[in-house]
């Protein structure tokens, strides 16, 4: 594998906000990065089958499929991508849920942008070494409450991710475990499946001119090179 550097190196932003897309594209190519934008985890699976970048920076709260979904697949499918979780519904990385699979966090509209721009070229430095590492981890599979069976037992339903058949599984409560790795073993071939239950449509990330303003004066330094 050749040494990736800023010079040839791709960036995938997955943001469901278009402005966010636009403004990081723009700021991220004026830095001399190749950048792609998607605005939600499926058309970023979508574009992923053609084209794999060596960093991706991913909001959290998105339609269709969760940044905490999305990065999850990402990591067992593509292990070799450093990912950037990005939220504004966090102001530190010590305060983002211990499942979302990531290399770094940046809080959207809390920090400055030089300090995405320096957690970016860092992974691109790293990112052997990261590959290697991420190739060793197992990263669980998110799954969203199914309902109640019919005693009125919360369940979900899980899907091996060795055997790739699925089995239902009770939960003492709607609510148990959610943003917590959990561990069972498969019905059929009991190789042991970790999972979380998605709870992404709790967490909201506040919307609005602020999240688009923190941009603009570095954008007008980079353009203005």
């Amino acid at each position: 594998m050749g040494k990736v550097t800023k010079r040839n190196a791709k960036i995938l932003v997955v943001d469901d906000e278009a402005s966010i897309c636009t403004s990081l594209s723009m700021l991220l190519t004026a830095e001399g990065y190749e950048v792609s934008t998607a605005l939600n985890g499926f058309d970023a699976l979508l574009q992923l089958r053609h084209s794999v970048p060596d960093v991706i920076t991913s909001d959290l709260n998105m339609p269709l499929m969760s940044g905490f979904e999305f990065l999850s697949v990402v990591r067992r499918r593509f292990p070799c991508i450093s990912v950037i979780a990005i939220s504004g519904a966090f102001d530190l990385a010590e305060q983002v849920p211990g499942g979302v699979i990531a290399d770094a966090f940046y809080a959207k509209g809390q920090h400055e942008p030089q300090a995405l721009l320096d957690s970016i070229a860092e992974l691109i430095r790293t990112s052997n070494e990261r590959s290697i590492a991420h190739s060793s981890e197992s990263a669980p599979v998110w799954i969203p409450r199914n309902g109640k069976d019919s005693n009125g037992i919360p369940y979900v339903v899980l899907t091996c991710t060795e055997c790739l058949r699925s089995f239902p599984l009770s939960v003492a409560t709607v609510a148990a475990g959610c943003g917590e790795i959990q561990e069972t073993p498969c019905f059929f071939c009991h190789t042991a499946v970790r999972y979380i239950i998605d709870f992404s449509i709790l967490v909201a990330s506040p919307k609005g001119p602020r999240l688009t303003e923190i941009f603009e004066e570095p954008l007008k330094k980079a353009v203005g090179r």
